[in-house]
């Protein structure tokens, strides 16, 4: 797969947003803390949680920012929350989709820290990042409501990108087994079409349709493809 484009927008984005957060270091070291962050999402071993996705990301909190109280912290949270990451199997089980929000989090104050930007600040930034563990939200804060549906938005895709999404998650762990990864996957897709609402916000609301709708057609292959392995492995 071709690498994925840099948007030369990109790093200004996370100037501006660090600088509306606080941060009193100097342009070049903030530019500096960016392409050391950049450097983390364009990691090789990437092929959903990469550059792609970020951008993805930050592009639905834009859609969502009049739901915001502190959008800059919202839009750091976003840059940070997949800043560790890996996609061997002991860390994909470990972690939600190899994503480590703790982790995550401690670096983004390491280097939100050393830019000057305010401890209260950075604690909001942290607190959303760590919310992405497993969505769990502080039914208080509609910045964390934003962060959260912005990740999940990708299920709401059109069917091109959900099957693009999927195949570079695939793509990501192509050294698990089909049998150990689909199972993973049905577990992970259970759990979504349980919960009463995947997206909390008012706006992020209008994905919910679209989202269940490819959730239940992923399911159905799933279990059409473990039904495949199954009769395979008896015969």
């Amino acid at each position: 797969m071709a690498p994925t484009a840099t948007p030369t927008w990109l790093l200004p984005v996370y100037a501006r947003a660090a600088t509306g957060a606080g941060a009193t270091a100097s342009e070049d070291e903030i530019l500096a803390a960016a392409n050391r962050l950049l450097a983390r999402w364009e990691e090789p071993s990437r092929h959903f949680h990469n550059v792609r996705h970020l951008v993805d990301l930050l592009q639905h909190v834009d859609e969502l920012q009049q739901e915001t109280h502190k959008p800059h912290a919202v839009r750091l949270a976003a840059w940070y929350h997949g800043a560790i990451f890996s996609s061997d199997e002991e860390d994909a089980y470990a972690h939600r989709g190899g994503e480590d929000e703790d982790a995550s989090a401690e670096f983004a104050r390491e280097e939100l820290s050393a830019l000057g930007v305010p401890p209260e600040s950075i604690n909001d930034v942290t607190t959303m990042v760590k919310a992405l563990a497993r969505h769990t939200l502080d039914p208080s804060s509609s910045d964390c409501a934003v962060l959260c549906d912005a990740d999940l938005a990708v299920l709401a895709s059109d069917p091109q990108r959900y099957k693009e999404y999927l195949r570079d998650v695939r793509a990501e762990y192509s050294h698990i087994p089909d049998r150990k990864f689909l199972e993973a996957r049905q577990s992970i897709v259970k759990k979504l079409l349980a919960r009463q609402q995947l997206y909390v916000s008012p706006l992020g609301g209008t994905w919910e349709q679209r989202a269940r709708q490819n959730l239940a057609g992923e399911a159905s292959r799933i279990e059409k493809a473990l039904a495949r392995i199954g009769a395979s492995d008896a015969t």
